[in-house]
């Protein structure tokens, strides 16, 4: 279906701390939007992810991110959030949704990764170590100053290699290999990875659709 609205403007705002993604955004959409911010520029708080789905939780981000902008009194800015997760076949799509959570412990101040990668292989040998399959999901909002919202989403089909590979990349990349190829996520450049990533596919879409 169409987008009901086009993007006319020169500013965006991801709402997300995480420096990953914003470099990935910029990278994407440098050439069409002259200023892209993050949530970081303006010191925005982070809503507590309460939804079930991945569409929930990037609506809930972007139109949160909105309405802390409206409240510093700007009008104009359309923000984007992505909500996105790794999925094990074989765990029942888990951590799916839930991913960030798994990288958090009381061990730990904030969320560890390696932490995250070890209880899903943990959980993975428990449950069926013989079904290897897994995805990236992500969906991307889009929240306009009207309030209007569009979705897109991206997902890349692949699977859990042990021990992890690669110092690129981050969050679950080092344990996931697309199908088709024999680098993990975080072995491969920035520039490889830009080719197809879900958050790619997903962004991909939204510039087709939106500009």
């Amino acid at each position: 279906m169409d987008a009901v609205h086009k993007f006319t403007g020169d500013r965006l705002l991801l709402a997300s701390h995480n420096k990953g993604k914003l470099v990935e955004l910029q990278d994407l959409l440098g050439d069409k939007v002259p200023h892209i911010f993050s949530a970081l520029d303006y010191n925005l708080d982070e809503p507590e992810e309460t939804g079930t789905t991945f569409v929930d939780n990037a609506v809930l981000k972007a139109k949160d991110c909105l309405g802390q902008m409206q409240t510093l009194g700007h009008f104009d800015m359309v923000c984007i959030a992505d909500d996105s997760g790794f999925s094990v076949e074989a765990l029942g799509g888990d951590p799916g949704v839930y991913s960030a959570r798994w990288a958090e412990s009381d061990q730990h101040e904030g969320r560890n990764f390696n932490y995250a990668m070890q209880r899903v292989y943990d959980a993975w040998q428990k449950a069926d170590p013989d079904n290897d399959n897994a995805f990236f999901i992500s969906v991307i909002a889009v929240a306009f100053p009207d309030g209007h919202v569009e979705t897109f989403e991206g997902r890349i089909e692949g699977q859990i290699i042990w021990p992890a590979r690669g110092d690129k990349g981050f969050g679950y990349d080092p344990m996931f290999q697309p199908h088709g190829y024999t680098q993990s996520f975080a072995q491969m450049t920035f520039a490889e990875k830009q080719t197809m990533s879900h958050r790619a596919l997903a962004l991909h879409k939204m510039v087709t659709a939106l500009f």
